[in-house]
C-alpha cells in the first residue's frame, strides 16, 4: 500500500479524529473511504468540495527537511 503525507488544519484534524472514533476506524481508514467515495462521484469537482484549508508548504524548501 502506498503511503502519503498530508497537512490538515487543526480543526479538520479534530473533525477527522472525532469521526474516526465514532466509527471505530483509524483515521487512515476513514480517509481512504472518504477519498474512494469522493473519487467515485465524478459529478462533484474538487472546487465544489474544497473548503479553505491549511497552506500547502510541501513544495517550500524551508519546510522540506524539518527535524521531527
Amino acid at each position: 500500500m502506498a503511503v502519503i503525507s498530508i497537512k490538515l488544519s487543526e480543526a479538520l484534524d479534530a473533525q477527522l479524529t472525532e469521526q474516526a472514533q465514532q466509527r471505530r476506524l483509524s483515521k487512515s481508514e476513514l480517509v481512504r473511504r472518504a477519498l474512494t467515495a469522493f473519487l467515485q462521484s465524478p459529478e462533484q469537482g474538487v472546487e465544489d468540495a474544497a473548503q479553505p484549508s491549511a497552506v500547502d508548504l510541501s513544495s517550500n524548501p524551508a519546510y522540506l527537511f524539518q527535524a521531527q
